[in-house]
């Protein structure tokens, strides 16, 4: 196991533990885990759930796909901001600014 693969099963294994203190089953971690990805998205599960304690399963749900939509934004504004910086990168190339007007 890789130590990207031994974050990510610690990440969900808390997410676990916070469920089962909630009443839910353990296994539903590995469900909500694969949704939102990385350690760093269960591990903000994790803690909405010590913190909000919610009762039934569709508040859960709602904040992991909150969460989910959130990473997405995220992701399509690094996107947005590479693909801006390449094409400055090449109208500056191409059409470079003439300094001695």
């Amino acid at each position: 196991m890789t130590d990207a693969q031994r974050r990510w099963a610690e990440a969900r294994d808390g997410l676990g533990h916070a469920l089962v203190s909630l009443g839910f089953p353990f296994p539903l971690s590995d469900t909500i885990a694969s949704q939102l990805g990385s350690p760093k998205a269960i591990e903000r599960m994790t803690s909405y759930l010590y913190q909000a304690k919610p009762d039934n399963l569709e508040t859960i749900i709602d904040e992991m796909l909150a969460i989910c939509e959130e990473i997405e934004a995220w992701r399509q504004k690094k996107e947005s901001e590479t693909a801006s910086a390449r094409y400055y990168e090449m109208r500056n190339r191409l059409f470079p600014e003439d300094d001695s007007i």
